[in-house]
């Protein structure tokens, strides 16, 4: 019956139809797209704040998926050697990456219990975070928040998988009850990947501190990092749209339903996972083990230790696979 690769988190169900449509019909585009992005997708991405995080926003910036913009953040705000990107102990590998292109060093901190040095610090947050679908509480947020103003240190939040949750809602680092309506030094990240099945499109921005937003836009201008028009006026439409991605969590949730009952059958335990496209599991036993015993069932996963040392008993089982492939990985660990 063939390999279930639940080992990566890329969209496997349709764009929507009237996405598709959008860009068909967006495709004579002879002129240069602007960098800051259209007008109507600065208006689309202002609205789909308020809306939907209920932050309000003065300026906002268009990137060509985020996974450019994590990797190229430190080297775009002029960091490099004697500066500090702080990660989490769990995290995307790119945050990574990106202090290393950008020649700063690199901390993992899960709490601001440390000093800052004295070049420029950059922290990154993620939540609901990847690997473990993890939300940050409001208090986490504003710990950070309130270090960072001591120390004139940048907070930016990965905030790609914010309306994927279903135990509990995530908190925008720019909402009011975090930033205090104060949005300087702070930075939220959002993807249209996830959400609206874009990830082939690369569509996604960044927005908060309108001085920050005001720099990367210069660098960005003159690197020509701009999303093309038809793409802009695509994701107009996606968030323009709430019915398509209420019905796509709805998707996500029966196959996360359907898999964590089958995983603690099988004698795991799912730590976090409320939100986001994984699913966190250990048999508290080395994640190499654990991928093996999976793999001996023709079922592929991502290895904790990936992720950073604290995974290194955790594997981490994505949504991102058909409902055929989520019930036949069901049926192969019942």
């Amino acid at each position: 019956m063939g390999v279930v690769d639940l080992s990566v988190g890329t969209p496997v169900d349709d764009t929507p139809e009237l996405i598709q449509a959008e860009l068909r019909a967006a495709t004579n585009a002879a002129g240069y797209p602007l960098t800051a992005g259209s007008p109507d997708f600065q208006r689309a991405a202002v609205a789909w704040l308020q809306r939907r995080l209920g932050v309000q926003v003065d300026a906002m910036l268009p990137v060509i998926g985020t996974k450019e913009l994590v990797a190229g953040l430190p080297t775009q705000l002029g960091m490099g050697r004697g500066d500090l990107v702080v990660i989490p102990g769990l995290a995307y590998p790119t945050y990574e990456v990106g202090a290393r292109i950008a020649g700063a060093d690199v901390l993992v901190a899960d709490a601001p219990n440390f000093e800052p040095g004295h070049g420029r610090t950059l922290v990154w947050l993620n939540s609901p975070g990847n690997p473990n679908g993890r939300i940050l509480s409001v208090a986490e947020q504003r710990t950070w928040v309130d270090w960072a103003r001591r120390n004139d240190a940048v907070v930016v939040s990965d905030e790609c998988y914010a309306e994927l949750w279903w135990t509990e809602q995530p908190i925008s680092l720019l909402h009011e009850s975090v930033s205090g309506g104060d949005h300087r030094g702070l930075l939220a990240v959002h993807s249209l990947s996830k959400r609206s099945n874009l990830a082939g499109y690369r569509a996604g921005f960044i927005t908060g501190d309108s001085a920050l937003v005001a720099e990367l836009l210069d660098v960005r201008r003159n690197a020509g990092l701009m999303i093309p028009a038809p793409i802009q006026a695509a994701a107009v439409v996606a968030l323009d749209d709430d019915e398509h991605v209420a019905e796509q969590v709805a998707r996500y949730g029966r196959r996360r339903t359907a898999l964590a009952a089958a995983l603690t059958a099988a004698g795991f335990r799912i730590e976090h996972s409320g939100a986001g496209l994984y699913l966190w599991a250990t048999r508290d036993e080395d994640c190499w083990k654990t991928a093996s015993w999976l793999a001996e069932r023709g079922i592929l996963v991502a290895l904790g230790d990936f992720y950073g040392v604290a995974g290194h008993n955790f594997v981490r089982l994505a949504l991102t696979a058909t409902d055929e492939r989520i019930s036949a990985a069901v049926a192969r660990l019942v």
